[in-house]
């Protein structure tokens, strides 16, 4: 089923197996559908859904992309991300207390640089 572009859409690391990991707990999850899911391998969907942002961008961090054109990267679109999702929305406000959210970019930074030696990409997915 194609994308609305109007899908809040998050774009990530289709040959991470983290990152096809973190997908497959976000998409179950996800139970009413609200999420649209690209490889930044699809160009296609890239261009589409994109907004522009740079490959050596996206290779480096996922990237949440909502209808309005904002773009959260990285750690900082977790809490997004959880706004976004009905039964994981009490969690999102957790990033608003002091210290959470730079300890959270620190940490998403050190997985990001080492996700290729932690986890293999998971074929068939």
């Amino acid at each position: 089923m194609a994308a609305n572009p109007t899908d809040p859409t998050l774009i990530y690391d289709g040959e991470c197996g983290i990152c096809q990991q973190s997908v497959a707990l976000l998409r179950r999850w996800d139970r009413e559908h609200v999420l649209h899911y690209i490889p930044f391998q699809d160009a296609a969907g890239v261009a589409r859904h994109g907004r522009g942002i740079a490959l050596p961008a996206l290779a480096a961090a996922m990237h949440l992309v909502l209808p309005d054109g904002r773009v959260y990267a990285g750690a900082d679109a977790i809490p997004e991300l959880l706004r976004l999702l009905p039964g994981k929305r009490w969690l999102a406000p957790l990033f608003a207390i002091p210290g959470v959210l730079p300890v959270a970019r620190r940490i998403y930074a050190q997985i990001a640089a080492r996700r290729h030696c932690l986890v293999r990409g998971i074929p068939g997915r």
